[in-house]
């Protein structure tokens, strides 16, 4: 007869009787080993260089400042809608509350209506002390017909005026949630991007922030060289502008003596009074800090300043760069105007004000003060001349 036995654990004794699954034990110290070496064999990710994370941290910022610009579009929607919907809920109470005054009136014309019994004049004449009694009760009784009627239709057109005002409101009111909305995501947008260039900077080490700044400073170098370039040509064609035109060299013939890397005339006298208010302003901000979304008088972001510096001048410019761009006159480069807005980038995410030899003022990004820079240190969009 076949024997059926279990297979036998291999097994080893321990000096002090005990029996430990040598096999086990072999395996587990073998796969330790064989992960610990897949480990330290495993590629490391190379580390970027600083040139690589002033690159993503400057797509960063930009990316938060057209962010920033949805936010102040969305907001100014938000602000604007908010305004309708409390002046139509104001007028909406307004309205009701002459509603009830008419159906006040109303209730009284029932009332006297039910005192009178509705009799006709026949018998009012007869009851009637004396005939001039009934002849002052029946004119007081048309003119209270012709009240009635009147008081009627007025309710009428209220109510439906009211039901106008409340569908309004209410469309208002969906405009206004669709805008908190985007106002929202523009806001998470915003500090989403923020907290990524934060976290970059904040892995770098004193020697690589040190060098960061250097990039930095090369960077400024560049474009101050640049603008000092352009100065000095337009310097050149402003003396061959006087020479052909035999005036001497006492001043442009235009009359403008900001600097402008331009080559235009004057812009009139009411404009460059109001440009030199404006870049007052502007001026008179340097040193605050850049904070997305603000608007003064502590912060600003790059449309917030020149939005507050021409408006000290008595101009109204749009909140956003997208639509500061469409306001007032283009102008060249080559024929900027103290003044004169200055856009940056393909996606007009940035602005700053003109002040002359090729330098703007402008707020730039966040960690960073309202200041004074060369228009070279970015790739120029466009510019446009207010007033």
């Amino acid at each position: 007869m076949a024997s059926h036995r279990k297979p036998r654990t291999s097994v080893l004794t321990s000096p002090g009787g005990r029996r430990t699954a040598a096999g086990l034990t072999s395996a587990a110290l073998a796969s330790v080993t064989l992960l610990s070496q897949s480990a330290d064999a495993a590629p490391r990710a190379p580390r970027p260089t600083i040139e690589e994370v002033k690159q993503q941290v400057d797509g960063l910022y930009r990316q938060a400042e057209v962010a920033t610009q949805k936010y102040n579009a969305a907001k100014e929607r938000a602000d604007h809608q908010r305004t309708t919907v409390d002046g139509l809920l104001d007028a909406a109470a307004k309205r009701a509350q002459k509603m009830n005054d008419t159906r006040r009136e109303l209730g009284t014309f029932a009332s006297a209506q039910y005192r009178t019994g509705g009799m006709n004049p026949t018998a009012q004449l007869m009851l009637a002390k004396d005939p001039q009694q009934f002849f002052d009760r029946s004119h007081l009784m048309e003119r209270l017909t012709s009240r009635q009627q009147q008081a009627v239709s007025d309710y009428e057109e209220q109510a439906a005026a009211a039901a106008r005002q409340r569908a309004e409101a209410g469309r208002s009111l969906e405009r206004l949630q669709t805008s908190q909305a985007s106002l929202k995501a523009s806001k998470q947008s915003v500090q989403q991007k923020l907290a990524e260039a934060r976290q970059l900077l904040s892995r770098l080490t004193v020697q690589e922030k040190a060098r960061l700044a250097e990039l930095e400073r090369q960077k400024e170098a560049a474009a101050k060289r640049k603008a000092e370039e352009e100065a000095r040509r337009q310097q050149e064609r402003e003396r061959q502008q006087q020479h052909d035109s035999g005036t001497d060299g006492g001043g442009t013939a235009g009359g403008d003596t900001g600097g402008s890397t331009g080559g235009g005339g004057s812009t009139g006298g009411t404009q460059s009074t109001k440009a030199e208010k404006a870049l007052a302003f502007a001026r008179a901000q340097i040193g605050k800090p850049y904070v997305w979304g603000a608007t003064g008088p502590s912060s600003y972001d790059c449309s917030g300043l020149t939005q507050a510096a021409w408006k000290a001048a008595g101009v109204d410019l749009p909140r956003t760069t997208w639509d500061q761009v469409k306001v007032g006159q283009r102008v060249a480069t080559s024929d900027l105007h103290p003044g004169d807005l200055v856009f940056f980038f393909d996606d007009i995410s940035h602005v700053g004000m003109y002040i002359g030899g090729g330098k703007m003022i402008h707020a730039p990004h966040p960690g960073a003060d309202v200041r004074e820079e060369s228009i070279y240190y970015m790739p120029i969009y466009g510019s446009v001349r207010p007033g």
